[in-house]
């Protein structure tokens, strides 16, 4: 996942640019595309929050997990709101950084929401991230994590 956003900057909640090689390093991350005007993603958005505020925020050690928001809002100031108003504290790609567009390409983005589920080297997990979160609740987590084939701390 670090090559996946080498040379880039994320972005965390308080608007700080964070560095992804530490940020992704040994973690399964979701690729969240997403927008505020959308209906369904301002339905999963919620769903997502309590499933990375469960694994990471509240699991002793955290789980290897984060997110990286990628916004198809209007403006940056649309990607800024929904961003604070309703997601959890995670990372977005700056809306300025035209990369999203190779991203969503790259991963065969036609509609959002979409989570996609990748190793640390970018490789697809699943692209049915939304799915399997409703479906299965914590328990995707961990077949996501023996699938990146990355160096557990995480209790199952």
């Amino acid at each position: 996942m670090v090559e996946v956003f080498s040379g880039r900057a994320l972005l965390n909640k308080e608007g700080d640019f964070v560095d992804p090689e530490q940020a992704l390093r040994n973690k399964v991350v979701g690729l969240y595309f997403s927008a505020g005007w959308c209906p369904p993603c301002r339905d999963f958005t919620p769903v997502l929050c309590d499933f990375y505020t469960e694994l990471v925020e509240e699991s002793d050690p955290p789980a290897q997990f984060e997110i990286v928001f990628i916004s198809s809002d209007k403006s940056t100031e649309d990607m800024v709101e929904y961003y604070h108003d309703m997601h959890g504290d995670w990372l977005a790609l700056p809306w300025t950084d035209q990369y999203k567009h190779e991203l969503k390409k790259r991963y065969n983005i036609n509609a959002v929401p979409k989570l996609v589920i990748v190793k640390e080297n970018g490789q697809v997990i699943t692209d049915k991230g939304r799915k399997q979160i409703r479906d299965q609740g914590l328990a995707c987590f961990r077949n996501w994590l023996e699938v990146a084939e990355i160096f557990q701390n995480f209790k199952c």
